[in-house]
């Protein structure tokens, strides 16, 4: 028998996670968990869904992790929120690393992290908590990710690079060497960074990448003004 895991949501992420974690891992999911303003259903998978607010009480963090699968909605903060929670109930947040990835020996990973399949991560790589990395990117030697970041797919982060918290990078993106990017940057699709994108809260896009006008991004995350 693995470790016992509880999964945080009910959607398609976690139904992935539930995938992932019961194919390619040492952990056995045990239950469901979710907020009782979203619950809609009892039983997910052939498991119990129970409510996230007591969730500690059926399923203690003495003897289960939990591993919050939730997207990039409102920019990574309902996963950062759900996140604390968790920590503040004091369980440890599992991660995950597909076996169909590279990572190098001396790359670090922080908790509840998500790596899919064929992601490369180098040398001395350093991953933070709360990070999702779809399928197929690279990782460049050295570079650090912070918390709470969610990388698409076939983006390419160079070495020596430093993301900042709360990003999100588009698909295909790339960012070239001792770039750094600011907190809560949104790059789009396609964006080539080649020095530092410094304006927090940005939205850059093309080929070099350009600060846009806007903040239209802002609003298909969910992300009022005022969040900003």
């Amino acid at each position: 028998m693995g470790k016992k895991l509880v999964i945080a949501g009910t959607g398609e992420f976690a139904e992935i996670a539930y995938e992932y974690f019961t194919e390619d891992s040492d952990y056995e999911v045990a239950a469901f968990a979710v907020e009782r303003e979203y619950k809609d259903k009892s039983e997910f998978r052939g498991l119990p869904v129970v409510d996230f607010e007591t969730v500690q009480e059926i399923y203690p963090p003495s003897g289960h992790e939990i591993f919050v699968a939730v997207t990039y909605v409102k920019l990574n903060r309902a996963r950062r929120r759900l996140y604390r929670l968790c920590k503040s109930k004091g369980y440890r947040c599992a991660s995950y690393i597909s076996s169909q990835s590279f990572f190098w020996k001396n790359a670090e990973i922080g908790e509840n992290t998500f790596i899919f399949e064929n992601n490369t991560i180098q040398y001395h790589v350093k991953i933070g908590n709360n990070v999702v990395l779809w399928s197929g990117n690279h990782i460049g030697h050295r570079t650090v990710i912070d918390d709470d970041v969610w990388l698409t797919s076939h983006d390419v982060i160079s070495g020596f690079c430093k993301i900042g918290k709360g990003c999100f990078v588009g698909v295909n993106a790339s960012i070239g060497d001792h770039v750094s990017i600011a907190e809560d940057i949104v790059i789009g699709a396609g964006a080539v960074a080649v020095k530092d994108l410094e304006q927090k809260a940005g939205v850059y896009m093309g080929a070099p990448a350009r600060l846009a006008k806007d903040r239209t991004s802002y609003i298909q995350f969910g992300v009022e003004e005022d969040e900003i």
